[in-house]
């Protein structure tokens, strides 16, 4: 492998976390390590920490989840937050939408070898696939774009009072602030911060919650919404 020898050995409370799909936590990280830096979808320096800030910081996103519940994972990238939490969570149905060709080979890849059948690789942006990918119960994004321009892709994606669960860092509290009248005009009825990952993952993982109304994404995405749905019924 090319840089698997970087790729140190998973800590004690990872197997906590993922339980009987650890194995397969441990494939995933290899792939990472080696396919994942050749192909350019991550880069070399973060194998040494893929384990903490990668791997574990977004398995925990599932306690803020709801059981069997569907979720879409906007720009995946490499699978990240939606590879961890599918690992973790069998009850979700989850779609990972990335729209470059090399990213969503390679997620296909991963899905196929870990036997991740509730996971499903779609090709596309959120604005391509608005109105032909069903509603989701839950939207989550890692490292896509600030929030106010990311609540504008994952928001119209939602089913009524569906949420989008963003992982930030430190800059959380200001994107909310910047982003508060973004996210009114686009249906949001709630939006905080929470830290999640206690006794998993220092410093904990913090998420931006927005939870919508009965319109996500406003009048103007709902109209959208429901213009592709009478043309589908048409075919």
């Amino acid at each position: 492998m090319t840089e698997a020898a970087e790729l140190p050995e998973a800590p004690a409370v990872a197997r906590e976390a993922f339980g009987e799909r650890f194995p397969d936590a441990v494939r995933y990280a290899e792939l990472l390590a080696d396919a994942g830096v050749r192909r350019g979808l991550i880069g070399p320096r973060e194998v040494p920490r893929l384990w903490e800030r990668h791997l574990l910081n977004c398995a925990v996103l599932s306690e803020v989840v709801a059981e069997g519940v569907s979720v879409c994972d906007v720009g995946s990238g490499a699978g990240l937050p939606g590879i961890p939490l599918a690992l973790v969570r069998p009850d979700l149905n989850i779609t990972l939408l990335e729209p470059l060709l090399r990213r969503t080979t390679f997620l296909t890849e991963v899905v196929e070898l870990l036997g991740l059948e509730h996971v499903t690789v779609v090709r596309g942006r959120a604005e391509e696939v608005l109105g032909t990918l069903p509603p989701v119960h839950v939207v989550t994004a890692r490292a896509v774009a600030p929030l106010e321009r990311l609540a504008g892709w994952g928001v119209p994606l939602l089913r009524p009072y569906g949420e989008m669960l963003a992982l930030k860092g430190d800059t959380a509290e200001e994107e909310v602030k910047v982003a508060s009248a973004a996210l009114s005009k686009l249906g949001a009825v709630t939006t905080s911060v929470v830290q999640v990952g206690e006794g998993v993952v220092d410093p904990l993982s913090t998420v931006v919650r927005v939870e919508v109304g009965e319109s996500p994404g406003g009048v103007r995405f709902a109209t959208k919404k429901a213009k592709a749905a009478r043309a589908r019924r048409r075919r």
